[in-house]
């Protein structure tokens, strides 16, 4: 049976970097935000999107996730809709790429928002990827040419650290990336063991 890794960590942590890295250790990695995207391009959310949102968040039929972030991140209510429609596709998403890599004693799945999602009740193993506030917030305005107060605002819609962290495995500090590559060499060693005495 397939373990299931769950993958986490407020948004700027570096996720997705860590993510890499186990990839690059040779376990399956599928990206949740990756897939959403995905998805959204299909007939059926593209519909349910218009239906919830209206059509002026689409242009020659293509939809501006500028637009719709705006909107949901600034509204608790409109997100939660958002995940209504998109939540459900990429749990199918992922249960055909398990169903895929089923040969792999675990895979990893990472998620921004695995706990407020309800899906980590799926995982076998969580861990929560942590950075400081600051460290995290330059690298969202760097990369998403965005502002502090934007960036704070999508905080504000996560769950914080503390919360991650009661209810994770273990924890990846990511403010220094060579330091958290060792922790990702350790977790596999341990997860390794684990599978063997299992």
């Amino acid at each position: 049976m397939t373990k299931v890794i769950g993958l986490t960590g407020g948004i700027g942590s570096g996720k997705t970097t860590i993510a890499k890295y186990f990839s690059a250790m040779g376990v399956p990695v599928y990206i949740a935000d990756d897939a959403a995207k995905k998805v959204m391009q299909s007939e059926s959310i593209i519909s349910q999107i218009k239906t919830t949102f209206g059509d002026s968040l689409f242009e020659d039929k293509v939809l501006n996730r500028a637009k719709l972030a705006e909107i949901v991140f600034n509204n608790a209510d409109k997100l939660a809709q958002l995940n209504a429609i998109v939540h459900p596709a990429v749990k199918k998403d992922f249960e055909l790429w398990l169903d895929e890599n089923k040969k792999y004693s675990y895979v990893l799945y990472e998620a921004a928002i695995l706990f407020e999602s309800g899906r980590y009740k799926e995982c076998d193993v969580i861990i929560t990827v942590t950075a400081p506030e600051e460290i995290r917030i330059e690298r969202v305005v760097k990369r998403d040419n965005t502002t502090r107060g934007q960036v704070l605002s999508r905080m504000k819609m996560q769950w914080n650290d503390e919360k991650r962290i009661s209810l994770s495995n273990f924890v990846i500090n990511n403010s220094n990336l060579k330091i958290a590559k060792e922790e990702v060499v350790k977790i596999l060693k341990i997860l390794n063991i684990k599978q063997n005495q299992s």
